[in-house]
């Protein structure tokens, strides 16, 4: 008898221990959840709202012009030049470039919202690159599609 009445203290000592436990995880649960929901909240609070932008016109600035070598060193640097003053300015961006195998001529793009005011930013630049005298330069005052005004100036010789 006295191990049946130790074997119901030991199983009563261990409901009591599972209870408390259960009793403690299904708490700890519940804070859990009540955490999430408070977290999620807060992000859904600090999230930045999506503001649809107006799509700004596609404007271009394109530069064609006789280059004479395969070394594209001096290319690259005025690229560098082109692309830090478009950035300061925040007139659009430096796309890159195309040039002929042998180096005979190539092209400069650059795109913005505005091409008159992207061009008054790279225009001095231009004007000071050798290589760049006799350029004909392109604006576009909208996406490459037929009808759309463009503006050709040539760079000072």
């Amino acid at each position: 008898m006295e191990s049946e009445s130790s074997s119901h203290a030991s199983r009563t000592r261990l409901e009591r221990a599972f209870g408390f436990f259960r009793r403690y995880f299904v708490a700890l649960e519940d804070y859990m959840r009540k955490i999430l929901d408070w977290v999620g909240a807060l992000v859904v609070a600090i999230t930045p709202v999506a503001v649809p932008a107006q799509e700004a016109p596609e404007h271009a600035v394109i530069v064609h012009f006789a280059y004479g070598s395969t070394d594209l060193q001096r290319l690259f640097e005025l690229e560098e030049r082109l692309e830090s003053a478009i950035s300061a300015a925040k007139v659009g961006e430096f796309d890159g470039n195309e040039v002929a195998v042998d180096g005979s001529d190539g092209y400069i793009y650059m795109y913005g919202p505005d091409a008159d005011k992207l061009f008054e930013v790279v225009r001095p630049i231009l004007e000071k690159t050798s290589f760049m005298r006799g350029a004909e330069v392109r604006k576009r005052y909208g996406p490459p599609e037929d009808g759309v005004r463009e503006e050709v100036v040539k760079i000072a010789l």
